[in-house]
């Protein structure tokens, strides 16, 4: 678990910014903390999906602690900055659309929050100084992107490392998969591909702002994919919709070259939701390439937020028992969606 903390340059809000007279009128519909000890939030919205809480509650139960994880979806981060202020809160996971906006709102970011520029962690320290309450934020999404090749991939010199990757798609979790593949998996240049250019723009304008952009290479037609050395390492980004406009079709058959290439990798499919077996992932698997779940991804992300909360070490936490909670789960899901 990285610990290092970079200063934001704008002042906490968290003590300051407070719910508007609207917002407040929802206080008395936010989640019920009192059967628990020490609480935290998945903030977000539509949730109800997520197996975060889930994850967490394993954790939580192995550890003997009294805690949860609860679901807060809201539009509000006047409304989650007042209710972080309670004195039992632990921490929260951030999602989508708040990773980028709640940013100004924290003390601290870690390396990897502040090169990614996005936050899915929010975690407590106090200021040895002054005793004050500090509000930390860090994106384990890299981390998960990182576990995700090296747990499961059993010969990376040979697989994915001083090779190209690829990235497919523009949003957050491309920039997570972007920062994994440079910092820590030894991916030389990064393929990108993506149905919107402004978007695969923005990705190479912000990399290369914090550092690493320079090897960024958007992959913009099937003859370029032809004439460029196969990736190693792929992390798919995207719905698992099958692509109906022009430019989706575009994207998925420079994915297919990609895929097609003589030398085979690991692609890891983010996606999970509905089902962790998406269309991509299966031309992938026939293809030759090795599918890593998108569940890996959310399994190792979690697990970092575990250890930011509590302060147990890999060790300490209850890996195995995790996977097979989630395994069922996306199985009873995968079920009843196709039933």
């Amino acid at each position: 678990m990285s610990t290092a903390t970079t200063t934001t340059s704008a002042t906490t809000t968290m003590s300051v910014v407070q719910p508007r007279q609207q917002e407040l009128l929802h206080l008395t519909s936010t989640p019920d903390i009192t059967p628990y000890t020490r609480h935290g939030y998945l903030f977000g919205q539509k949730l109800a999906a997520s197996m975060s809480p889930l994850l967490h509650s394993i954790v939580y139960s192995h550890l003997s602690l009294n805690w949860a994880q609860l679901r807060l979806d809201s539009p509000s981060i006047p409304l989650f900055l007042q209710l972080a202020q309670h004195p039992d809160f632990y921490g929260a996971s951030v999602t989508m659309p708040h990773k980028v906006a709640i940013i100004p709102h924290l003390d601290h970011l870690t390396p990897e929050c502040r090169d990614v520029g996005a936050c899915n962690t929010l975690f407590l320290k106090t200021d040895p100084a002054t005793g004050r309450r500090l509000y930390c934020g860090a994106n384990t999404d890299v981390i998960g992107v990182r576990e995700s090749f090296v747990q499961n991939v059993s010969d990376p010199a040979r697989v994915y490392e001083s090779r190209p990757a690829l990235v497919i798609g523009g949003g957050g979790a491309a920039r997570s998969a972007v920062y994994a593949l440079h910092k820590w998996l030894g991916a030389t240049d990064i393929y990108l591909v993506n149905r919107d250019k402004s978007e695969v723009d923005a990705v190479i304008a912000e990399c290369t702002e914090r550092g690493y952009g320079d090897r960024l290479v958007h992959v913009a037609s099937v003859e370029q994919a032809e004439g460029l050395e196969g990736p190693g390492a792929i992390v798919a980004c995207i719905p698992d919709f099958p692509p109906k406009t022009e430019k989706e079709i575009l994207a998925r058959r420079i994915v297919e070259t990609f895929l097609m290439k003589e030398e085979k990798g690991a692609m890891l499919e983010m996606c999970y939701n509905p089902s962790p077996y998406t269309e991509l992932g299966a031309l992938a698997e026939h293809e030759g390439w090795q599918v890593i779940l998108g569940t890996e991804a959310l399994i190792w992300q979690g697990i970092e937020q575990d250890k930011y909360w509590t302060g147990r070490t890999n060790e300490e936490l209850p890996i195995q028992q995790i996977k097979e909670v989630i395994a069922a789960k996306l199985a009873e899901a995968s079920k009843s969606h196709t039933s």
